[in-house]
């Protein structure tokens, strides 16, 4: 009888200091990029049936103001298309970590009536719209661009990102890459200052007002494009060939990540070289701090990667996005192991 008394007293004292279960829901709040909105609010409700007691909840409001608010703990978790920067990196409280989660591609849109042809675009061609040396549709680049094809002599109305973007990060390294000219007027940032054009916030932005403007050109993320029933381009790769984006072309700009990929995870695949590449792909990054205060979110957060790393990852295809090389999650993992969940 006594050692029964004593078992239902130990019982009931673990009961007592034992961290309880989930028994009330969590909320963690995230903000960041427009980029992986739609593949991250499917992770997220996915997530919640799984459990049902945790509600991620994320605000798309750019890459810029995702770094912003995560540097100023008003959200637990951030999301960029373009990394960090040494001076944000330093800004922050603490020590912050990127974890790639998807890649996806970057596409140049266009409203051209009666234009029913794809358009090509090379490099040097959409360097000089967006630096508003080429005006108009019929100008002789794009003529070259697109034999055979008849083009309106029509003005070109640029419309770009009006807010911190990584969306604009991706365009505009790769621009960078392929006219020196660019890299110099405009560079390479979430924020630039735009020599020409219309701004629109968020990748839902830059849609509408390509679609309500008539002989305009912007650039969305894939997924935007095909929701908004917007014309898009192909983009000439390194190779000569003219691609349009999928996750065929995207999986192959980053088929080579793995064996490159630094230990931070912050690298740049635009411009890769390969046949069948398409040239304006990235990777996405979820950020989080190693060591936060909170620690029942973070080991929530910690296990949701997971999850978002294996099981997620079969939801980026029919997104538009494409999935992370197992070379590149088989170095993930450990690295989730570094954030402190005690």
């Amino acid at each position: 009888m006594r050692i029964a008394r004593f078992l239902l007293g130990a019982a009931l004292a673990t009961l007592l200091v034992a961290p309880p279960a989930l028994s009330q829901t969590i909320q963690i709040d995230g903000a960041g990029a427009t980029f992986p909105y739609p593949i991250y609010s499917k992770w997220f409700s996915e997530y919640n049936k799984l459990h049902p007691n945790v509600r991620i909840n994320y605000q798309s409001i750019g890459s810029g103001g995702g770094i912003r608010q995560l540097s100023n703990q008003t959200v637990f978790f951030g999301a960029t298309d373009g990394p960090m920067t040494p001076d944000q990196q330093l800004a922050a409280p603490g020590r912050i970590l990127h974890f790639p989660t998807v890649l996806g591609a970057v596409v140049p849109i266009y409203n051209l009536a009666g234009v029913q042809s794809d358009l090509n675009f090379s490099g040097e061609t959409l360097a000089g719209i967006f630096l508003g040396k080429i005006t108009r549709w019929n100008d002789p680049a794009l003529a070259k661009d697109n034999p055979g094809v008849t083009l309106p002599d029509a003005e070109i109305t640029v419309v770009h990102r009006s807010d911190g973007s990584g969306t604009s990060y991706i365009w505009c390294d790769y621009l960078a890459k392929v006219s020196p000219d660019y890299k110099k007027t405009v560079g390479v940032a979430t924020s630039v200052n735009w020599p020409v054009g219309l701004g629109g916030k968020g990748n839902e932005g830059v849609a509408g007002l390509v679609k309500q403007t008539p002989g305009s050109l912007g650039y969305v993320e894939l997924i935007y494009a095909s929701h908004n029933q917007i014309s898009y381009g192909a983009v000439k790769n390194m190779e000569g060939e003219f691609i349009k984006a999928s996750v065929e072309a995207v999986t192959a700009a980053a088929s080579s990540a793995a064996s490159k990929m630094p230990a931070d995870f912050r690298v740049s695949i635009t411009n890769a070289p390969g046949k069948g590449v398409y040239s304006v792909s990235s990777f996405t990054w979820l950020l989080l701090y190693e060591n936060p205060k909170d620690k029942e979110r973070s080991r929530i957060m910690v296990d949701f990667m997971k999850w978002a790393l294996a099981d997620g990852q079969k939801f980026a295809p029919e997104l538009g996005y494409a999935p992370l090389p197992k070379g590149v999650i088989d170095l993930e993992l450990p690295a989730l192991a570094k954030i402190k969940v005690k």
